[in-house]
């Protein structure tokens, strides 16, 4: 059932008008910034010839690229989420859906596993343009990997927390503003603490710290267990705002 509520929601967001302009933006946006980034590189060239272990293309181009990505994305997923569930309430078929023989857990799974499907076309329609750089040199994958699968986990997180504010009200705009405000609080959570535990407290709160530590190739399983948790800390708390809804009706 979870795959069927996936489809559906996946379905619906190709349909929507919206989705397919906020790709293409997205496409365009990034797409600029790869060739800001490919044309700082070529200007580094005579520098980086005399160095003897200069960073390669994958650092100065496809790092900074995956951490315009996630910003670009911060900024985008809650539009994209902001309609999941809170435009199913307001429309009256969310009282349909849940009185159909299908768990509050699977219904949550299946609209975030439709989403992050989306999401996931977006990653790797972005990801040719790093790719596109072994035609004329070298990557270094490993380094580039672990920019993707941080890209991800971010974006699964993103998506959670969409969903999350979704489920709280009936109103899409009410519910992209939620996100955002909420995603953009958690980014840059650090910034307000002082030095001491509360610092460390904060760092560890802060998404940016663990994506930049991802996109470095540092492959902590303190930062993948930060996002696994953060993911599953929101769904659940969206199954249970719906669940408490299901039992009021």
């Amino acid at each position: 059932m979870i795959v069927t509520i996936a489809a559906r929601e996946l379905k619906a967001l190709f349909l929507s008008p919206m989705a397919w302009a906020i790709l293409a933006v997205v496409q365009a946006i990034v797409a600029y910034f790869f060739l800001i980034y490919l044309d700082y590189f070529v200007s580094l060239q005579p520098q980086l010839a005399i160095l003897p272990n200069a960073p390669g293309i994958t650092t100065i181009v496809v790092t900074p690229l995956y951490a315009t990505v996630a910003i670009v994305l911060l900024l985008v997923v809650p539009l994209l989420t902001m309609r999941v569930i809170s435009e199913e309430r307001r429309n009256r078929t969310l009282t349909l859906l849940m009185s159909a023989p299908v768990s509050v857990s699977e219904i949550v799974l299946g609209k975030f596993a439709g989403v992050v499907s989306f999401l996931l076309v977006m990653l790797l329609l972005l990801s040719l343009m790093p790719l596109s750089l072994m035609a004329s040199g070298s990557l270094d994958m490993g380094l580039m990997l672990s920019g993707i699968v941080g890209t991800l986990l971010v974006i699964c997180s993103f998506a959670a927390a969409g969903l999350y504010i979704s489920a709280l009200t009936s109103q899409p705009t009410v519910a992209a503003v939620g996100t955002f405000g909420l995603l953009l609080l958690l980014w840059i959570v650090d910034i307000a603490g002082d030095a001491g535990n509360e610092r460390n407290v904060l760092s560890y709160l802060s998404m940016l710290n663990h994506n930049q530590a991802l996109l470095r190739g540092i492959f902590s399983t303190a930062d993948v267990i930060y996002y696994l948790l953060f993911i599953t800390v929101f769904l659940v708390l969206s199954i249970r705002r719906l669940d408490a809804e299901r039992l009021r009706h």
